[in-house]
Formats: C-alpha cells, sequence, structure tokens
C-alpha cells in the first residue's frame, strides 16, 4: 500500500488511544491527543478525515 494516506489507530505507552495520519511517504503529519477508548479515538480520527477537505489556510501575524 505504498503512497497511501491512513489514519492508524494505536495504544500508547500510558495505554491510552491515539491515532497518527501517515502520509503516503510513511511520514507522521499529525497525531491525536489520548483517549479512554478506542471508540473515541476512532471517531475523532472519523471527524477530522470527514472536515479536513473543508479547512481553510491561514496566516498568523508573527510569520515575518
Amino acid at each position: 500500500m505504498a503512497n497511501t494516506v491512513k489514519f492508524e489507530l494505536y495504544r500508547d505507552v500510558g495505554k491510552q488511544y491515539r491515532w497518527r495520519l501517515i502520509a503516503g511517504n510513511g511520514e507522521i503529519v499529525a497525531t491525536s491527543e489520548a483517549y479512554t477508548q478506542l471508540s473515541s479515538a476512532r471517531r475523532s480520527a472519523e471527524r477530522v478525515r470527514e472536515i479536513a477537505g473543508t479547512a481553510i489556510i491561514t496566516e498568523h501575524d508573527n510569520l515575518q
């Protein structure tokens, strides 16, 4: 599955559930906060997947 962007659900060292967004080149480009339930982590990943395409890009005043 080379070049496939994916959300990966996993348990961290504290036994909490998280997701990470992995680019097609294997680079981790985003990670979630910790969740106590796998279903909550899954819902969070699904929500990010749904809304990411509608996100706008803004620039903060301190860029220069």
